[in-house]
């Protein structure tokens, strides 16, 4: 069970944050008419730019997961 204060947690996060990101990027980029390789720093720059900050407030926001009930 995985908890708040959990790096892989956190770590996961990130990964989604920059997979989200470098899609976002790379087509809008594409749809702007910018060529293959135009894209690919559209979309590493728009990783540049996640707000780590806010998913930090994010991550420290998130309650807990419940524990096992007790009988």
């Amino acid at each position: 069970m995985r908890t708040a204060d959990d790096p892989l947690e956190l770590a996961g996060r990130v990964r989604n944050a920059c997979v989200l990101a470098a899609l976002d990027g790379y087509e809008r980029a594409q749809v702007a008419g910018l060529c293959q390789e135009g894209a690919w720093e559209a979309a590493v720059d728009a990783m540049r730019m996640i707000d780590l900050r806010s998913l930090l407030q994010e991550r420290a926001a998130d309650p807990a997961p419940p524990g096992p009930a007790s009988a």
